[in-house]
C-alpha cells in the first residue's frame, strides 16, 4: 500500500460535524480533502473536480445520497472514481442497495475506529483484497515446542475484499483465531460469508467458538455442500444437539442463514464464485473466486492420484486443471511427502509430487501448501517446501511456492 498521500476525497454530508472529522481523519494521513453539505451542489463540483473517491451519506435533503451515486456512475469521466458511503443505516437492505447503485464501500457512523477507517479505506482504494490464514493444519490441532514456526491449528482461511466482504473458508480450530481477531479489530457489526468445504471434524468443529455468531446485529450466512438429504443447516446443528455442544445452534443471536452449495456458479457483490466437487470422501466442494482481474482458489481436501495408480482419472485431473487454471493464488491440500502417501492411499489426500505437476499444469502463479498432517513437525514442513520448490525448478515452471504460516497474511 501506498498511503493515502496526495489521494484526492470529496465528502457530502449534511452534518457539517462529519464532515469536519472525517477531513480531519484524512488531512491526518496527507490526502487532499474537499467537500460539501449541500448534496445537491455537490454532483458539478465532483465533475470539475475530478477525486479519486467520494465519501458520502445516503440521507440527505434534496437529493439523497443513492442518487447522487446514480448520477456519477453516469459520467464516463468517472469511471475510474471510487464511491464509498458512510451512514448511520445498519441494515443489510441499505448496504446491498448500496452496493447495487454502485458503491466502493460501507460504513458505518460513528466511526469509532479511525485507524481501522483508514486501514479498510485505503484497501477500497487500492482495491486489494487480504487474505490470511487461521489455522493451516489439517486432521486435528497440535501443541508442542516442534509446531511454533507454522502454527498447530486446524483449517481456517479469510479473505477480505476491498468492499468490506469477508469471505471465511472452513471452520477448523484457526477460526477461533480469527474470533479474537474480529473481536479486537470490529467495532460495529459483522457480516460474513462462511464457506465450508465439507463437514469433517476438523473444518467444522470450532464453529461453536466463533464469538460473533452470539452477538445481536451480527449477520452471517454459512455456505456448503449438503449430503443427500442432509442440508448444511443440520450438519452445523447436529453437532450442537446438547450431547456433542453444551449450548445449541439456537442461542445464536446473530442473524445466521444457510446455503446449500452444489457444482455451480453464483456471484456476490462482482465476486464470481464456482464450485466444484473434489475427489475426497463424501460431498467436497473446493472454491474458485474471480474478482476483477484476480483469481484465488480454495480446493481442500483433495486426493490426487499418481499416474502410475490404478485410481488415477486423467479426465478429473484435466477437469480441475481447468477449475485452477490460471489462478493467481491457488491454496491447495498438499498433506503428504511422496513417501508418506504410499501407506496413506486412499484416504482423501494428495501427495505432494502431484499437487506441484497439478500447479504447473495449471499455470498457477503462487501455490499455497495448506492442510499438512499432524504428525508433521515444523522442521517436516520445511523439507516438504524445498521437496516442492525443487520439483517446480526440474519442471521450470513459474509457478511460486508458499507454506504459509499461522495467522500470516498476504495482500493480494
Amino acid at each position: 500500500m501506498d498511503g493515502l498521500k496526495n489521494i484526492k476525497f470529496f465528502l457530502v454530508d449534511d452534518d457539517p460535524g462529519v464532515v469536519e472529522i472525517i477531513s480531519g481523519y484524512l488531512k491526518q494521513e496527507n490526502a487532499v480533502v474537499d467537500g460539501t453539505t449541500l448534496s445537491i451542489e455537490a454532483f458539478e463540483k465532483i465533475v470539475a473536480q475530478k477525486p479519486d473517491c467520494v465519501i458520502l451519506d445516503i440521507m440527505m435533503p434534496e437529493l439523497d445520497g443513492l442518487e447522487l451515486c446514480k448520477q456519477l456512475r453516469r459520467e464516463p469521466i468517472l469511471k475510474d472514481l471510487k464511491i464509498v458511503f458512510l451512514s448511520g443505516k445498519s441494515y443489510e437492505f441499505d448496504r446491498s442497495r448500496a452496493f447495487s447503485f454502485g458503491a466502493d464501500g460501507y460504513f458505518l457512523k460513528p466511526i469509532t475506529d479511525s485507524a481501522k477507517f483508514i486501514d479498510d479505506l485505503q484497501h477500497i482504494i487500492d482495491d486489494t483484497p487480504e487474505l490470511r490464514f487461521w489455522g493451516v493444519r489439517g486432521t486435528l490441532p497440535v501443541s508442542g515446542e516442534d509446531v511454533l514456526k507454522y502454527g498447530g491449528n486446524t483449517n481456517c482461511v479469510s479473505i477480505n475484499f476491498p468492499r468490506n466482504n469477508l469471505f471465511i473458508f472452513d471452520a477448523g480450530t484457526g477460526i477461533k483465531l480469527l474470533s479474537n481477531h474480529l473481536m479486537k479489530t470490529y467495532q460495529s457489526s459483522i457480516s460474513a460469508k462462511i464457506f465450508i468445504s465439507h463437514p469433517h471434524w476438523d473444518h467444522i468443529n470450532a464453529l461453536p467458538f466463533f464469538t460473533p455468531l452470539y452477538i445481536p446485529g451480527n449477520e452471517f450466512e454459512i455456505c456448503g455442500p449438503s449430503h443427500g438429504d442432509i442440508t448444511m443447516r443440520e450438519l452445523i446443528s447436529s453437532q450442537m444437539d446438547g450431547v456433542y455442544f453444551p449450548i445449541r445452534i439456537k442461542e445464536f443471536a446473530a442473524r445466521v442463514y444457510f446455503r446449500n452449495l452444489k457444482e455451480q456458479e453464483f456471484e456476490i457483490d462482482q465476486i464470481k464464485i464456482k464450485t466444484m466437487l473434489l475427489s475426497h470422501p463424501g460431498y467436497c466442494l473446493g472454491y474458485r473466486l474471480e474478482y476483477k482481474d484476480k483469481i484465488i482458489c480454495y480446493v481442500t481436501d483433495n486426493e490426487l492420484f499418481p499416474e502410475t495408480s490404478p485410481y488415477y482419472n486423467l479426465d478429473y485431473f484435466e477437469k480441475l486443471s481447468q477449475f485452477v487454471n490460471s489462478a493467481d493464488y491457488l491454496i491447495t491440500d498438499s498433506t503428504y511427502t511422496d513417501e508418506e502417501y504410499k501407506s496413506k492411499i486412499n484416504w482423501g489426500h494428495s501427495p505432494v509430487s502431484q499437487v506441484i505437476k497439478l500447479a504447473d499444469h495449471a499455470k498457477v502463479k503462487k501455490l499455497f501448501l495448506y492442510h499438512h498432517d499432524p504428525d508433521q513437525t515444523d522442521q517436516d514442513i520445511d523439507d516438504k517446501h524445498t521437496i516442492a520448490r525443487d520439483l517446480l525448478k526440474e519442471l521450470d515452471s513459474r509457478t511460486i511456492c508458499i507454506a504459509p504460516k499461522e495467522r500470516q497474511h498476504f495482500v493480494l
